[in-house]
């Protein structure tokens, strides 16, 4: 089982983030706006704090392009240039493994200032359907180590 967070981790959750289907996400229709018309191509950070043993702060990417959406452990550095971070994502790690066993409602995290969210909001919310897609990938394969 890999650990929360670790590269095992992010490597296991790749393979498995290969199954979302981008299809769909053409038409798929938030607010008025479909997620190709603000862009499909998009990099959220997630910036979890307090991460056990040590206490650091773990940063990962969520990268989307046109075929493609996949996590990349990112540590402290930047983007690269030209790909810059669309939004991001500031939680504590016990909110963070609370989301990722689905034991908490993203919308009332968010609600509660347990999680903060910085960038374009927007698309953040177009990205729900491929959001909510990677996060039932992730609910389904329970071999995780918190």
């Amino acid at each position: 089982m890999a650990r929360f967070l670790s590269p095992e981790w992010v490597a296991e959750r790749n393979s498995l983030l290969a199954q979302v289907d981008l299809g769909g996400l053409e038409t798929e229709q938030v607010l008025g706006t479909s997620l190709a018309a603000l862009r499909r191509r998009f990099r959220v950070r997630e910036v979890v704090h307090d991460v056990p043993p040590d206490g650091a702060d773990r940063v990962l990417d969520l990268v989307a392009t046109d075929t493609a959406v996949a996590l990349e452990l990112v540590g402290t550095a930047p983007a690269a240039e030209g790909d810059p971070v669309t939004a991001t994502i500031h939680l504590a790690y016990a909110d963070a493994a609370a989301l990722s066993r689905s034991e908490l409602d993203p919308a009332r995290a968010l609600a509660e200032g347990r999680v903060k969210v910085r960038g374009d909001l927007a698309l953040l919310i177009a990205a729900q359907g491929l959001l909510a897609q990677a996060a039932r990938i992730d609910a389904d394969h329970g071999d995780t180590t918190y």
